[in-house]
């Protein structure tokens, strides 16, 4: 492929998942947060995020990398998973 179109396709990836970054929506009041907080499965998604949000976060106040409302361990867990599994889970390659 050509050069520059490899640099296009990864400016436009960048951009997709940095929509992805998990921020706190001011529209919700702290009474409707209080009903769910942040649980396993978004624990997972992010710690998956977790490289592109903390970017992020360097150079927005607004936009935090771990969810202050959550359930606890169950969240830590999903987060430490999801962290894992975008930096290979520290396992060491065969071949």
């Amino acid at each position: 492929m050509n050069k520059k179109i490899m640099i296009a396709l990864s400016v436009i990836a960048l951009l997709l998942l940095a929509g992805c970054a998990a921020s706190p929506n001011d529209a919700l009041e702290f009474s409707e947060m209080a009903q769910e907080p942040a649980g396993f499965l978004l624990g997972i998604w992010h710690g998956m995020i977790s490289p592109i949000t903390f970017v992020i976060s360097l150079f927005n106040e607004n936009v935090g990398m771990y969810e202050i409302y959550n359930n606890g361990g169950w969240y830590n867990c999903g987060f430490l998973l999801g962290v894992g599994g975008v930096f290979g889970g520290g396992v060491k390659e065969i071949f």
